[in-house]
Parts: structure tokens; sequence; C-alpha cells
């Protein structure tokens, strides 16, 4: 089969790392995707297993159209019985970058008449739409002219990981927060802080990551299960064999807010996760820590004065960087933010940038190399 992976901008490469160690082949990073190809092992695996794929589709037809009439006519083309039986329910997500069709949600409603006037000519009756939880989620994806239909075997985005109870207001995402750790280098070898940990996203994806615990393994729900070719005696084979591979964790995994309700939420967050012998976290200001003993990782997210306000971003981010040069010598530190301004506040030079997005803000995730002695040295 082919599979289309949705992803965020930025995180393709590790995205593509991880689908050929899944086992998948022919491996093609593209703009918020990455197409490959595998078997049913593969599907699943993806999906239970994958850090930073967001959904994994499979395309099922490709088609060139300009007009509703010709989208109408491919799709209602299709042999949805192959796919759905009468008595399930079907949905359908639109995505379309095109000068002949402007409105996705137009796209899905001909989509969905076509589904529906194909089951109604040849049984009578037509199975039911549900947007929430449907036993068919379809995807519809159309670049100018070239109109591409595909099953969604996830279900519900991979992000919900489904240990989130709560959260403080603007929180990462957790295959952003995954594919950031992914992107440091980081596999559990030093310690990781996390000195402004919020929700302790940051923190919950690393451990997972260190322990090699599969982000999916507190979820029930996959599109897949509900299709006809769905192999349950493989899915259990999968899912066995990924548990068996979990690992103890070997070095401290630190959180730190501020904020007694951070720090709480985070409390709240770990133990729904399993992880509250592997994550510890305190309510102390970055000001007042003292990290661990070098070689170490510090990753933070702090406030980019959009969402979350400071009364004076400068000061604050200046304030960051001399805490850096005072206190973390031999750590290497990722900062993430959308105020460029305020990054350069920090004072010291990034070893490297990365762009991504932290929902529709452009982020700046930067490096730096907080060398022990001289950077010659």
């Amino acid at each position: 089969m082919q599979f289309a992976v949705k992803t965020f901008a930025g995180l393709e490469s590790v995205l593509a790392e991880e689908l050929s160690r899944l086992g998948a082949e022919k491996v093609e990073p593209g703009t918020r995707i990455v197409n490959c190809e595998g078997d049913l092992r593969v599907l699943y695996r993806i999906n239970y297993e994958s850090r930073t794929a967001l959904r994994v589709l499979v395309p099922i037809t490709t088609f060139r159209a300009t007009h509703e009439r010709r989208l109408y006519s491919k799709v209602r083309q299709i042999d949805w019985t192959k796919y759905l039986q009468i008595d399930q329910t079907f949905a359908i997500d639109a995505v379309t970058n095109s000068q002949h069709f402007r409105h996705s949600k137009y796209v899905a409603l001909k989509s969905k008449d076509a589904i529906a006037d194909q089951f109604r000519d040849r049984f009578d009756k037509r199975p039911s739409v549900d947007t929430q939880r449907p036993d068919l989620r379809i995807h519809v994806h159309i670049s100018n002219d070239l109109c591409t239909v595909s099953l969604d075997s996830s279900g519900e985005s991979l992000h919900k990981r489904n240990y989130r109870v709560d959260t403080v207001d603007a929180p990462l995402n957790e295959v952003l927060a995954a594919g950031m750790v992914l992107l440091s280098g980081w596999t559990g070898e030093r310690p990781l802080i996390d000195p402004m940990c919020g929700s302790g996203t940051i923190l919950i994806e690393a451990a997972m990551l260190a322990a090699n615990i599969p982000p999916q393994r507190q979820r029930r729900d996959f599109g897949f299960r509900q299709w006809a070719n769905f192999d349950k005696a493989l899915w259990q084979e999968v899912k066995s064999s990924a548990q068996d591979k979990i690992r103890p964790t070997q070095v401290p995994i630190l959180g730190y807010d501020r904020d007694f309700k951070a720090i709480k939420i985070s409390q709240q967050n770990i133990l729904a996760a399993q992880l509250a012998s592997r994550v510890e976290v305190e309510r102390k200001p970055f000001e007042r820590l003292e990290p661990p003993s070098p070689p170490g990782l510090l990753m933070m997210n702090p406030p980019y004065d959009e969402r979350l306000n400071v009364d004076d971003v400068q000061a604050f981010y200046k304030s960051i960087g001399d805490r850096l040069k005072q206190m973390y010598s031999g750590y290497d530190a990722w900062i993430i933010s959308s105020n460029v301004d305020a990054l350069k506040s920090i004072g010291l030079r990034a070893s490297r940038r990365i762009t991504l997005y932290n929902g529709p803000l452009e982020c700046k995730f930067m490096k730096f190399e907080m060398y022990q002695g001289s950077k010659k040295g």
C-alpha cells in the first residue's frame, strides 16, 4: 500500500527517519507530509509507534478535475462498498489549494453527495454521516486540478495521546513537542530539564522517547479497526512487540515552573501518562534552578508575548540568556519562540535554527551550545 503521512512543517525529516525505522519503504518527504509504502504491519506500526505523525492516509485513487461535475462523477465511480457498509457512518475531510475549488467545505459536500447517491441508487438506502466518530473517515485533497481520495487510517489526529487531563494557556501540541525532542538528538543518555514546563508536554514526550514507550499506548480507537481488512491478530502482535521494547530510563527528566497551577497540571498529566516514576516536577522559578552536572540538555517553550503577556519581554529573554551563561556550562539549550526580536535579547549565538509552527505562529527553534571553558577548547 501507499501511505501519505501528515505532520507539521519542519518535522518532515524526523518523521521520514521514524517511518524508515518502522519498516516503511520508498520514503519521500514533502511539505507537511511524507509519502511511503508498506504493508498492513507497517500501517499499524506507524499509527501506534510514530511520535511525529498526525494522520496516516491511504490513497485509493487520483484524478484530475476542474469543476464540480467532474469531482462528483469521479468520486461516485469509486466502489464504496469495498470500504463502507450501509449501516456504517462516514465523514469527509477536504483540503483544497486550487483556483478551481476554493472552498473545502463545498468539496466535502459534493463528495458526500456522490457517495450517498451511489448507495441510494444501488440499495435504496444510504449510510449516515457522523462528523465526530465515523466508522470511515475519508480525506479529499485537491492541489490545483489534481484530486486525491484517501482513507484515513488514524481516525482522530495522532497528537491525541490520551494523557492530557488539563492544560495551561497556549500549550504545546504533543507531536510538536516530540518532534522538538527528536530534532535535538536527545535519546535519554543525559539529563533533560524543562524550566518552564507548563502542562508538562515536553517532559512527557521526552520520557516516552527515552523509555521507548509507544505514544499511543493509551489509545483504543483507530480508523483502521473498522476496515474490512482489519487483522486483529496482527494488530495484537504489533502492540505486544512494541510493549516488549519498553526500557528503564537512566537519567533525570526534570520539570520546573514558577506557576503553582502549571505544576499541578503537569503532575496530573504525568500521572495520566503513567510516568510518575520517570519524571519529576517542582515549583521553582528558572533563576533559582541548579541543574544536574553536565553534560545535559535544557529545552524550553518560554512565553512569546503573544497569547501569554510578559511585562518586558526583551528583559525577560535577556535574563534567560544570563542564566544560561551562569549555570548551564556543558549543556545544550534549545528554545522555541515566535518572538524573533526577543530571541536576539538572549545574547548568545545559535548553532542551529529550525523553523517550526506552534499552531498558526511561525517559530524559531534554536540551539545554544553552552561550552565548558572556551569554545576553541
